[in-house]
């Protein structure tokens, strides 16, 4: 039985490097094809990629809006909630976005782009409008769960969306942005918190607000054209060019004609790869090829560290956490955390591309695990009882040591593994990419139900120092799987990324391959 499987893998492995083959032989006479991308786009591109933007915005805002609606609730649902009732409106938004991711890979691919980010945005209104008039926790906990439908569908079609439309040089930038507006999302929800705090019945402001973003969106999305790949995939060529126009308006029609030659090329030499293979097949590929297995194992590894690393306690309960420590005004002070993760997402909008995933990675990894160790110590002269009631008046040094280290820690998640952890894919190849994705996704809110749901639980059960030294363990192991299992593939075209991971998990070997393409490059330019 082994032999067998072994030998249906190799044959689809050698089936899969043919196509690559021609696809390297036959990529010069193509290159010329492609030659619209020298030329400079519009301002409509980046027009149309910010306001696509806003449903990552509306992401961060529903995701963000519960730490501040924890703390002003009171008995509005009809009694004060227990930590597993708060548990349970916080972790139910996540298992909504499980769902919702899934039915926005389906539909986007049948019915378009735009198609799925219209349904965000009702799905969107309709959660907010349920939540805002909440009077019971029934009515609170499907509100969430709605939101949670959108927001699973905003994190999954919007930079498929931007990374189709975008030009390419630009499509990594543009894409960093929608992660940007994801923390301009939670820092404005954290803001607005502060402000209607002392407002009565302030929090259902707070989460009716969700909706006027996503009603925005729905009104500019008919001047956003559809992506002109999905418009050639469902053979309306002539619409396509048009797309292309707008964003290449330099661009002479003979250009244009050449990009629609290659994406139709690029679709049908994934057609070839998938033509007549089930859902089966590919999963097999994806988990019993060795190397196609080592790849998803580390796309998904870095996405757990990011979800288990503890971060999302903070964006769900970081006000809860303050209060609990003695800021007489924690949802003011949940402001720093917000700012402080949507300034530092920029170090990564700017270092990603210039130093490579893997010394970012190291650097902001370990300075998460220290910075958790610090505030599980921290928590160690914080006088909490095992209900998680202060035992004090006002706040000490050890919650002043806390928020510093907090801060720290923030800083390093949203400079690292925070936008990462969504470039994993590139580790897969083609045959089984789009399903490696759908698991990187799964693997995401899947862990981040987990985070959500036992959080206050860990604090009462394990002691707050004991739960922030768990957290701290997780990012510790996950810095080991990082320097022994995370090869830089940075720069390198999808053909070396699947032959690093046929050495391994390819550290040395992906080292190695970057230092000839740095002397190939060097010569090519004329540097000796």
């Amino acid at each position: 039985m082994d032999s067998k499987i072994l030998d249906e893998n190799s044959l689809s492995n050698n089936k899969v490097d043919v196509f690559h083959k021609e696809d390297i032989q036959s990529s010069e006479s193509f290159s010329d094809d492609d030659a619209i991308e020298d030329t400079n786009p519009g301002k409509a591109v980046w027009l149309i990629c910010m306001t696509a933007s806003m449903g990552g915005f509306l992401f961060g805002y529903d995701t963000g809006v519960i730490s501040a609606v924890l703390v002003n609730l009171g008995n509005s649902l009809g009694h004060h909630l227990s930590s597993g009732e708060q548990e349970l409106i916080t972790s139910i938004t996540s298992g909504g976005a499980f769902i919702g991711a899934i039915v926005a890979g389906l539909t986007g691919d049948k019915m378009g782009r735009k198609f799925a980010i219209y349904l965000g945005c009702v799905v969107f209104a309709i959660g907010a409008v349920i939540q805002a008039s909440a009077y019971s926790l029934a009515q609170m906990t499907i509100g969430r769960l709605v939101i949670g439908f959108g927001v699973g569908s905003a994190a999954m079609i919007i930079p498929l969306y931007i990374g189709e439309l975008a030009p390419a040089r630009y499509r990594g930038r543009l894409i960093v942005f929608d992660n940007l507006c994801v923390a301009g999302g939670q820092f404005i929800a954290y803001a607005l918190g502060a402000g209607f705090t002392e407002v009565s019945h302030g929090w259902r402001y707070m989460v009716g607000i969700g909706a006027v973003p996503a009603i925005l969106l729905a009104v500019l999305l008919p001047l956003c054209p559809e992506s002109p790949r999905h418009l050639i995939s469902h053979l309306k060529v002539e619409e396509a060019k048009v797309v292309l126009h707008t964003v290449f308006p330099n661009a002479t029609p003979e250009l244009v004609e050449g990009k629609v030659r290659v994406i139709q090329r690029s679709l049908e030499v994934t057609t070839s790869i998938l033509a007549d293979k089930t859902l089966w097949w590919q999963f097999k590929q994806l988990v019993t090829v060795p190397a196609n297995r080592r790849a998803l194992i580390t796309a998904c590894m870095v996405m757990a560290i990011s979800q288990l690393g503890g971060f999302n306690t903070l964006m769900y309960y970081s006000s809860t956490l303050f209060a609990l420590v003695g800021f007489n005004k924690p949802v003011a002070v949940s402001l720093v955390v917000g700012a402080t993760n949507f300034v530092f997402g920029f170090a990564c909008f700017f270092s990603l591309d210039k130093y490579g995933r893997r010394i970012v990675l190291l650097i902001t990894v370990m300075g998460m695990a220290i910075s958790l160790t610090i505030a599980a110590i921290a928590f160690h002269w914080i006088p909490v009882d095992k209900n998680l009631v202060l035992q004090a008046q006002g706040i000490n040094w050890a919650g002043i040591l806390l928020l510093v280290t907090i801060v720290f820690y923030v800083a390093f998640f949203a400079a690292g593994v925070a936008p990462v952890a969504w470039v994993g894919t590139e580790f897969l190849p083609i045959e089984v990419r789009a399903l490696g994705t759908m698991v990187n996704t799964m693997t995401c809110w899947g862990c981040n139900i987990i985070i959500s749901s036992t959080f206050l639980s860990m604090m009462k059960a394990m002691t707050p120092s004991g739960a922030f030294g768990f957290y701290a363990g997780i990012c510790f192991v996950g810095w080991v799987f990082i320097v022994f299992c995370y090869p830089e593939v940075h720069g390198m075209p999808l053909e070396s990324v699947r032959e690093v991971y046929a050495h391994g998990f390819g550290v040395k070997y992906a080292k190695n391959l970057q230092k000839q393409m740095k002397v190939t490059k060097m010569f090519g330019n004329g540097v000796v």
